[in-house]
């Protein structure tokens, strides 16, 4: 099951943390997140599995970015959140699709346990004007039956900001 948008607010405070909470991002069964003004992008073309890959900042002007089509570029959210208890899943916005945004390519589906802000690995498939803190993706809930053991990852837990693939990490002895 998933939770209505009036239980995700109910359980603020106790199950569920977004930080900062505005009403007006509240829909019927998910919760609008907004763009960071931070991007990064990789600098090498061709990107190794095992080796830390180097990304540069970019800052989202107010008055707008465009990106390029066939470049990944890597945002973050503007709310922090916490999950316990829930399975968190993140979707790109409708209206954001409609343009050709892909926010995330795989990386949607959340641990329960999870605390951080959101990583968006974002594809255009033409040139698109962003602009920081749009409402860019929504958060929702699923229910989750049976024990579990919480996410603990020591690469993407609690996070302070965008997060490049660590998948590295995964190869070290």
């Amino acid at each position: 099951m998933i939770l209505s948008g009036k239980e995700i607010k109910n359980k603020l405070g106790t199950k569920l943390l977004i930080e900062p909470f505005n009403d007006s991002q509240l829909n019927p069964n998910s919760y609008n997140l907004r763009l960071h003004n931070e991007l990064l992008v990789y600098e090498n073309t061709v990107l190794d599995m095992k080796q830390e890959n180097r990304a540069r900042k970019l800052i989202i002007p107010p008055e707008g970015l465009v990106l390029e089509t066939g470049k990944l570029y890597l945002g973050r959210t503007l709310e922090y959140t916490k999950t316990e208890g829930y399975v968190p899943m993140l979707e790109g916005r409708s209206s954001i699709g409609r343009l050709g945004l892909f926010v995330h390519i795989t990386a949607g589906f959340g641990d329960v346990g999870f605390s951080g802000y959101w990583t968006l690995e974002m594809l255009c498939v033409q040139p698109i004007k962003i602009y920081p803190e749009v409402e860019i993706c929504q958060i929702f809930y699923h229910s989750i039956e049976g024990s579990y053991d919480p996410y603990k990852s020591g690469k993407y837990q609690n996070n302070k900001g965008i997060q490049p693939s660590l998948l590295f990490k995964d190869f070290e002895d």
